[in-house]
C-alpha cells in the first residue's frame, strides 16, 4: 500500500479549503475594522475566527505567555526578566550551565548573574542541566505497522535512543534527592514524558500516580505532566480519560491550549459532548460550552446564553462574541462589490484568451457559429456581493445630473447605487436577524459585565446597523485605560464620523485632512526603479484606511464625481485598460480643476501618476474614440495635441533569483507604442484569422497605388489625415471612390473587436488580452454601479458600431464594377455583420437557472431561438455572397480558408 507522510496527513484533518482556487484567502476579503485580538486573555488568540487556517494566524506575531517561563521566572524570584528567563531555560547550552556550576561561567548572562547564582538556585540549575541533556531525545518513537497507510519523516534520535533503565534510574534518584517540591515535580514530569515517548504507557500512568500526584501542587508543572499522561492514555485507547485530561490542560494552561484542543480532537470523535457530560464545576461547564460553540459555529448565540448564565464576565464569552462579530463583518464588509444584475457583463480577469478569436489558432479549425462560452473570473466566484450597510436604490446606474443633489436625496439617487447595497447573493434576512440577536445579547451583557469590551462591541454592531448616532453615543460613554480598547474606540469614532456624512464637499475634505490625515496619507516607501520584491498575491491585509477610502470613492461616485471616485482607488495610467469616454472626461475635469482642496491635492491628485505628458495621454484616448466613431476630423484635432504622447504606460515584470524585477517598459523606435508604428496593412484584409501570427502572415495589403498619402508606416495623426483624404475621395462616383470606401471600411473593421488591429484605438499594445474585447450586454454608458475599485477586474469600453464599416462597404459595393472585388467586399460586410450578431447574442444571454429541472430543454430552446435569429437577420451578406458570387475565385478561396463561410456554403 502506498504510504504518505504522517505529519501532512494529520495536518489535513484540520485545514479547510474554502475555495477551489488554492491561492484564495478569505481572511483578505474583508476590512478587519473590529480588531478580534483586543480580548485581554491572549492565550485564546488561536481561537479567534479565521477561514484560512485551522487556528487564527495573526497570534503568531503576538505574545502568548509561556507558562513554563513564567513559572521559572517566579522560581528565580524575578531576578531575571521574561526574555532572560527564556534564554536561560531554552537557549543557554548544557555546557554553559555546567560551567556556571563549576564557577567558571562564560555566557554573558550567567557572568552577569555571578557564581553565587548557582548556589542560591542549585536544585533548579541541576534540573535544567538534566533537562537539556534529555531534550534532544524527547520525541515519541514512531512504530509503523506493515499495513500502515502513513509513514513518518525519519528522525535520527528519539526517546528510545537512550538507555531506558539507566534514564529511569537517574531521574528517580534525582527525584528522591530533591527537596524543592516544584523541582521534584519537574523530575516526575520527565519520568511521565519519557515513559510516554518510549510507549511504556502503563509505566507513564504509574509514574504520574507515584511522582506527580503526591506533590500537592496543581500548577504549571502538574498540567505539563497531565498533558503527557493524557497522551499515554490515548496510547492505551483510554480515550475518554485522555480527553478529559486534555480538557483540563486546555482549561488551566495558557500556551498549550491549541495543542490540547488538537489532542482532544484526535482522542475522541465525540470529544466535546463527552466532556460536557463529565463537567462538574461551573468553570468546567462554561469551558465545555465554549468548545461546543467553537466547534459548531453555525449559531453560537444559544451557547453564549448558557455561558452568560454561568458567568457574564467570562473571557471565553468575549471570544465567542468577537468571533460572531467577525462573522458578521465578513458578511457586511467584503473588500469588493460587483453587481448581481443580470444585465451586466461578467467581470473578466485581464489576460484571458479571447473567446471569439483565439490567438495563434487558424480560424479554419472551428466554425464561428459555435456559441461563445461565458467564463467567470476568480473574483466573481469568491467575492461576496453587496451587503446592507448604507441602503439605497437597486436601479441601474446611468449618467445622471451631477453635483446638484441635496444631502437628503443623495443616498436615494435612483441613478447610482450606494456602497454595500443588500443583494440576493450570499445574503438573506437571517443575517439581519442574527445581527439583531447579537446586538440584544451584547446590550444585555454590557449592563452586568465590568469589562468595557461589551460596550465597544455594542457600538460596533450599531455601526453595522447604520445607527451611527447610537454608536457614537455608546463610544462617548466608555471609560477605559486599556490601550487596545482606546485604539478601537478611536477607530470607530472616525468610522461613524465619516460614514454618517452622505455628501463629501470641500469643507468636509478639509475636516478629513485636519483630523484624520493618518488614515489617508500613506507613508512613502522609497523603491528602486528596478524594484525586486517577493511575490505576494494579496499585499497588505485590508484595513480601516482601505475601508474609508472605499467609502469616499462611493460617495464621490454617488455625487457624480467619477474622476475623484476613480482616483481614490486607481492611478491615471489605469485608464488605459478601460478607456470609456465619460469616465475619462471626468478624470480630465478633475485634473484641470483649479483651486483643489488640500485633500484633493495630497490624496486624490497623487494618483495622477507618471504617464509622461498628461494632456497628450487624454488627447490620445479622445482621438482613439473619435476614430472608432469614424469622426476622422475630430480624431485629427485630438491627435495634433497628442504628439507628445510618451507611450502606453506599461511595466515589465521579470523573475530573477532574488524575486520579481519591475521596470518601466521602454518602447523601441520601430515598436507600436499607442501612437506611432502603424503599418499600412491596417487598410488591408486578413488572409486567415490568426491573431497570434505576425501581421505579414495574417494580413495582406490592398492596392494603394492610387492613394500615395497612405504611408508604409504611420503615426495616428498621419493615419487620421489619410482617412480624411480617403473620405473626400469616397464622395465620388467612380472606381477610385469605391476603393477609398472599401479601405475605410477595412480600417474600421480591422480595428474593431473582431479585427487583427483591434488594439489600435483602445489603448492597448497588441491584440491579445481578450477581456478587452468582450461583447458587452449592456446599453449603459458605464457599467460601474458602486465605485471604481474593481476597475482592473472589469473590462469595458464602448461597443463597436459595425454599421459604420458596413455603410462604407455598402457604398463601395454599389460603385464597384469588378465582380471579384464585389465578392471580397460582401465577405467583409458579412464579417462585420457577425459582430452585430455577437452583440445581439450577448444582450440576449440565457437566464435559465442551472438548478432548473428543465435546464437542458430550456437552454436548447434558447439556442434554437438564437440560431433562428442569426440566420434570419445576421446572414444577409453571406446569403448574397452564396447566391450571387459562389462562382467567383474569391468566394471559392474564402470557402477554403474561412471556416464559418465554408460551413455556411454547405448548409
Amino acid at each position: 500500500m502506498k504510504k504518505y507522510i504522517l505529519s501532512l496527513a494529520v495536518l489535513s484533518l484540520f485545514y479547510t479549503q474554502s475555495d477551489a482556487c488554492a491561492w484564495s484567502d478569505p481572511d483578505y476579503e474583508y476590512f478587519n475594522l473590529f480588531t478580534q485580538s483586543i480580548i485581554k486573555d491572549k492565550s485564546y488568540l488561536p481561537f479567534l475566527l479565521t477561514y484560512s487556517n485551522r487556528f487564527y494566524g495573526d497570534y503568531k506575531n503576538m505574545t502568548i505567555p509561556d507558562d513554563n517561563i513564567e513559572t521559572w521566572k517566579k522560581f528565580f524570584n524575578n531576578q531575571l526578566n521574561y526574555a532572560e528567563t527564556e534564554n536561560l531555560v531554552y537557549k543557554i547550552s548544557m555546557n554553559d550551565l555546567n560551567a556556571l556550576k563549576n564557577g567558571t561561567p562564560n555566557n554573558p548572562l550567567l557572568q552577569k548573574l555571578g557564581t553565587g547564582f548557582y548556589q542560591k538556585y542549585k536544585e533548579g540549575i541541576d534540573y535544567l542541566i538534566e533537562a537539556k541533556y534529555l531534550e534532544p531525545y524527547m520525541s515519541i518513537n514512531y512504530v509503523e505497522s506493515p499495513d500502515s497507510f502513513y509513514s513518518s519523516p525519519s528522525k535520527s534520535q528519539n526517546a528510545t535512543s537512550i538507555d531506558y533503565a539507566k534514564t529511569v534510574n537517574a531521574l528517580t534518584s534525582l527525584y528522591n534527592a530533591t527537596r524543592n517540591p516544584e523541582i521534584k515535580q519537574r523530575y516526575g514530569y520527565q519520568l511521565v514524558r519519557f515513559n510516554h515517548y518510549t510507549r511504556n504507557y502503563d509505566a507513564a500512568l504509574e509514574a504520574f500516580k507515584t511522582y506527580i500526584e503526591p506533590i500537592k501542587q496543581k500548577g504549571t508543572v502538574y498540567f505539563m505532566a497531565l498533558d503527557q499522561l493524557a497522551g499515554a492514555q490515548r496510547g492505551k485507547e483510554m480515550n475518554s480519560d485522555a480527553n478529559w485530561n486534555f480538557f483540563q490542560v486546555f482549561m488551566n494552561s495558557k500556551d498549550r491550549k491549541e495543542s490540547a484542543f488538537v489532542s482532544m480532537k484526535l482522542s475522541d470523535t465525540a470529544s466535546f459532548s463527552n466532556i460536557m457530560k463529565r463537567a462538574g464545576t461551573n468553570d468546567e461547564k462554561n469551558m465545555a460550552y465554549f468548545l461546543l460553540g467553537y466547534e459548531g459555529f453555525t449559531d453560537p448565540i444559544p451557547i453564549m446564553e448558557k455561558m452568560y448564565d454561568i458567568n457574564p464576565d467570562s473571557e471565553i464569552l468575549k471570544v465567542m462574541a468577537v468571533r460572531s462579530i467577525n462573522e458578521l463583518e465578513r458578511s457586511y464588509l467584503p473588500i469588493y462589490y460587483y453587481t448581481s444584475d443580470a444585465t451586466d457583463s461578467p467581470n473578466v480577469m485581464r489576460g484571458n484568451a479571447d473567446d471569439h478569436n483565439k490567438s495563434s489558432v487558424d480560424a479554419k479549425s472551428e466554425p464561428a457559429e459555435v456559441k461563445k462560452e461565458e467564463k467567470l473570473s476568480f473574483w466573481q466566484k469568491i467575492v461576496r456581493f453587496f451587503k446592507n450597510l448604507f441602503g439605497g436604490s437597486k436601479s441601474d446606474r446611468v449618467n445622471g445630473d451631477k453635483n446638484d443633489q441635496s444631502d437628503d436625496d443623495l443616498l436615494n439617487n435612483p441613478d447610482r447605487i450606494p456602497f454595500y447595497t443588500k443583494s440576493n447573493y450570499g445574503y438573506d434576512e437571517k443575517t439581519n436577524d442574527y445581527l439583531d440577536s447579537l446586538e440584544k445579547f451584547t446590550e444585555k451583557t454590557k449592563k452586568v459585565s465590568k469589562d468595557e469590551y461589551w460596550q465597544i462591541a455594542d457600538a460596533y454592531l450599531k455601526f453595522l446597523k447604520k445607527d451611527y448616532k447610537g454608536s457614537s453615543e455608546v463610544l462617548e460613554d466608555i471609560k477605559t485605560t486599556n490601550p487596545e480598547y482606546l485604539e478601537e474606540i478611536k477607530r470607530m469614532k472616525v468610522l461613524n464620523d465619516i460614514v454618517s456624512h452622505p455628501k463629501i464637499d470641500a469643507e468636509f475634505e478639509d475636516h478629513l485632512m485636519k483630523d484624520y490625515a493618518e488614515y489617508f496619507v500613506k507613508k512613502e516607501v522609497k523603491k528602486d526603479t528596478a524594484a525586486v520584491s517577493d511575490y505576494d498575491y494579496y499585499g497588505e491585509t485590508p484595513s480601516t484606511a482601505d475601508f474609508l477610502k472605499d467609502v469616499l470613492a462611493n460617495r464621490y461616485f454617488l455625487q457624480g464625481e467619477d474622476g475623484k471616485s476613480f482616483l481614490m482607488n486607481n492611478k491615471l495610467s489605469d485608464l488605459q485598460y478601460n478607456p470609456n469616454s465619460s469616465l475619462v472626461k471626468s478624470v480630465e475635469d478633475f485634473y484641470k480643476k483649479p483651486n483643489k482642496t488640500r485633500f484633493e491635492q495630497q490624496i486624490i491628485a497623487k494618483n495622477m501618476d507618471n504617464v509622461g505628458n498628461i494632456d497628450a495621454f487624454f488627447s490620445t484616448i479622445y482621438g482613439d474614440r473619435a476614430m472608432r466613431q469614424a469622426d476622422f476630423e475630430k480624431a485629427k484635432s485630438y491627435y495634433e495635441k497628442a504628439q507628445g504622447f510618451a507611450g502606453i504606460p506599461r511595466m515589465n515584470y521579470d523573475w530573477t533569483d532574488k524575486g520579481e524585477k519591475i521596470t518601466p517598459k521602454q518602447y523601441t523606435a520601430d515598436e507600436y507604442n499607442g501612437f506611432r508604428g502603424i503599418s499600412d496593412l491596417v487598410f488591408g484584409h486578413n488572409v486567415w484569422e490568426s491573431f497570434g501570427s505576425a501581421e505579414t502572415e495574417s494580413m495582406t495589403a490592398e492596392d494603394y497605388s492610387g492613394f500615395p498619402f497612405i504611408k508604409n508606416n504611420m503615426n495616428k495623426l498621419e493615419l487620421a489625415d489619410a482617412l480624411i483624404q480617403l473620405k473626400k475621395i469616397s464622395n465620388g462616383t467612380d472606381e477610385k471612390a469605391a476603393k477609398a470606401s472599401q479601405l475605410i471600411g477595412n480600417l474600421l473593421y480591422n480595428t474593431s473587436s473582431l479585427g487583427y488591429y483591434r488594439q489600435l484605438f483602445v489603448m492597448d499594445i497588441d491584440n491579445s488580452n481578450g477581456g478587452k474585447y468582450d461583447f458587452w450586454n449592456t446599453d449603459r454608458k458605464n457599467p460601474y454601479k458602486y465605485y471604481y475599485k474593481n476597475f482592473l477586474y472589469t473590462t469595458y469600453i464602448e461597443p463597436d458600431n459595425f454599421d459604420l464599416a458596413i455603410n462604407y462597404y455598402q457604398k463601395s459595393l454599389k460603385l464597384s464594377k469588378d465582380k471579384e472585388q464585389r465578392a471580397r467586399i460582401l465577405f467583409q460586410m458579412a464579417s462585420a455583420e457577425q459582430g452585430k450578431y455577437y452583440q445581439y447574442e450577448a444582450k440576449n444571454a440565457s437566464t435559465v437557472n442551472y438548478s432548473d429541472p428543465k435546464y437542458s430543454e430550456k437552454e436548447q430552446a434558447h439556442q434554437t431561438e438564437l440560431d433562428h435569429m442569426r440566420n434570419e437577420k445576421y446572414r444577409t451578406y453571406f446569403a448574397q455572397l452564396k447566391s450571387q458570387y459562389a462562382d467567383t475565385e474569391t468566394a471559392k478561396g474564402l470557402a477554403g480558408s474561412c471556416s464559418y463561410f465554408g460551413y455556411f456554403l454547405k448548409r
